[in-house]
């Protein structure tokens, strides 16, 4: 029987460098899942020093096709294409590791202790910030106020991001330094602060957070840069070759062309502006941003929709089941909304906005209906949906209609699992974290963390998706088991669909011929494993453009 090959052709081998005497690696695995429909797995592959897979096959045949290569055997190993986080915040990750880490406290006094012991390695004055708190974790599921705070800070500015980013909670220094009155009747637009008595209690959700954002000095150069690159090394730990950064300014874009100058991007980002403001400014007078380098593009406008759910600040069409009169918030209005994405598609920029609730997603989904009209079944436009976490029954199958992405996050829906029936009812929980049922409409799901909300670590994405379950397995089959995904599904929505909704799936997102060589190599097969497996995979290596970036100690 003839063994099985597949390879590169004579004239994209010369374009490639081989011809020339480029260095060639061929890597050997127990298994080698491609994704690629025709030749799903294989055992050998072929890259040359550029980056690029010049043949997948057997062993044996790719020994003999290049008998100076470099070998590269993984053992027993399975090797997967890289995997790409469809929606993060990679500043925001690095930030957390610069602050103070509240993820997990089990109550207030926990924060303190957190607090107090992070605040003392700063200088006097200097605020105190910190992320990752979370009320409903905690007994009484309440906001915190100032007074909280104030015993252990009375002089110190506090400030706290909630573990979504959709909340601020504020000590009274904190506010002091805000310079407006912050007492009485009136809010911000596409924000709440919230008051007791009229005086304001600490807490400031969404639009409001800017007050207290504004107040704090300046973030330096060098930090912001740190950050960047302690976010990036921490998501190729974890297996990541491709991160989409959801809401870059062009400071930030400006940044990241100094490391990838620098060659000091060991991952791919692909850039969404924040807002209508100066980043799509620029891709409009400029045309789409790319990188020579390969790493890092510019191509996508990042809206904000509405707020989350967990702050109740996600905009319903009804009100919370738990908080009566409440709709939540629409961070950005209608209006807006229709102005950004009409000026996107003059420009042809690719538009992903962020909506969690019902009204939220029908607002995104009439604004993509009228400024794409005909276009929406007739181009290549690939918008977005970020989130999309509650449709309503009639909205759901709008997605497919107008060849919108799903771009969802999985532990999404295991974080929220304890409390988010409490928050929308028994009724429009169907339409929630509704994977399956976008799936089966014809939706393209492209998966992700939105880290550091949740972990950057995409095996517990993998996990989530296909069991519904928490860390412990629980609940028993999972929750809402009918929303689950296959281990493949799961895996496909972090590879090829997360590339497609890049507008990369060409370049990277499955193994194949002429693609970059962008791939993880895993102890476990994660396609042969019970799903309650995916969470504990092994990352031994992640390589991007044939490189190790990343390998285990």
């Amino acid at each position: 029987m003839r063994k099985l090959v597949w390879a590169v052709s004579a004239a994209l081998a010369v374009m490639s460098g081989t011809a020339l005497g480029a260095k060639v690696t061929v890597l050997t695995a127990a298994k080698i899942h491609t994704l690629e429909t025709a030749h799903p797995t294989a055992q050998a592959m072929a890259f040359d020093d550029t980056g690029r897979i010049l043949a997948l096959g057997d062993a044996a045949t790719l020994g003999k096709r290049y008998p100076k290569a470099t070998r590269l055997d993984v053992g027993n190993a399975t090797v997967i294409p890289g995997l790409i986080d469809a929606h993060a915040h990679v500043s925001g990750l690095g930030m957390t590791m610069l602050s103070a880490d509240l993820v997990g406290a089990d109550d207030k006094q926990d924060v303190l202790q957190r607090l107090q012991a992070f605040a003392k390695q700063l200088p006097a004055g200097a605020w105190l910030i910190g992320r990752g708190w979370d009320q409903n974790d905690w007994p009484e599921k309440r906001f915190p106020t100032a007074a909280d705070l104030d015993a252990a800070f009375p002089d110190r500015p506090v400030w706290l991001e909630r573990i979504d980013g959709h909340a601020g909670w504020a000590n009274t220094a904190a506010m002091r330094a805000v310079k407006r009155d912050l007492s009485g009747d009136w809010q911000p637009d596409g924000g709440r602060i919230e008051r007791a008595g009229g005086k304001a209690t600490g807490i400031f959700v969404d639009g409001a957070m800017s007050l207290v954002d504004q107040a704090r000095p300046p973030l330096d150069e060098a930090t912001a840069e740190r950050a960047l690159s302690l976010g990036m090394q921490s998501a190729v730990e974890h297996g990541l070759t491709g991160v989409h950064d959801a809401g870059v300014s062009l400071a930030e874009l400006k940044r990241y062309q100094r490391l990838a100058d620098r060659g000091a991007m060991p991952l791919r980002i692909t850039a969404m502006a924040d807002g209508n403001n100066e980043a799509l400014e620029s891709l409009c007078a400029n045309g789409l941003y790319a990188h020579p380098s390969g790493r890092l593009k510019m191509r996508t406008l990042k809206l904000y929709a509405d707020g989350a759910l967990g702050s109740r600040g996600a905009a319903m069409l009804q009100e919370y089941s738990d908080d009566h009169g409440n709709l939540g918030l629409m961070v950005t209005s209608p209006e807006q909304i229709a102005v950004a994405v009409e000026k996107a598609k003059r420009c042809g920029v690719q538009v992903a906005t962020h909506a969690i609730g019902d009204r939220g997603n029908h607002v995104v989904l009439e604004a993509y209906a009228k400024a794409l009209g005909n276009d929406a079944t007739t181009t290549d436009h690939r918008w977005r949906i970020e989130h999309a976490q509650v449709l309503s029954k009639q909205d759901l199958p709008r997605l497919a209609q107008l060849h919108v992405i799903a771009s969802m996050q999985p532990t999404h829906a295991t974080s929220d699992m304890p409390w988010a029936q409490d928050r929308v009812g028994a009724e429009r929980i169907i339409g929630a974290y509704a994977w399956r049922q976008l799936r089966d409409s014809g939706a393209r799901l492209a998966l992700g963390s939105d880290f550091p909300v949740e972990s950057v670590d995409p095996r517990f994405g993998l996990y989530a998706a296909a069991t519904r379950a928490d860390a412990q397995g629980l609940p028993a089959g999972g929750w809402f088991p009918q929303e689950k995904l296959t281990a493949f599904e799961a895996l496909r929505g972090f590879t090829l669909d997360a590339a497609y909704a890049g507008f990369a799936e060409n370049e990277v997102g499955s193994l194949e011929v002429g693609k970059r060589a962008d791939f993880v190599v895993l102890t476990e097969d994660p396609l042969a494993i019970a799903p309650s497996g995916l969470r504990n995979l092994s990352v031994q290596a992640t390589y991007v453009d044939g490189e190790a970036v990343y390998r285990a100690k």
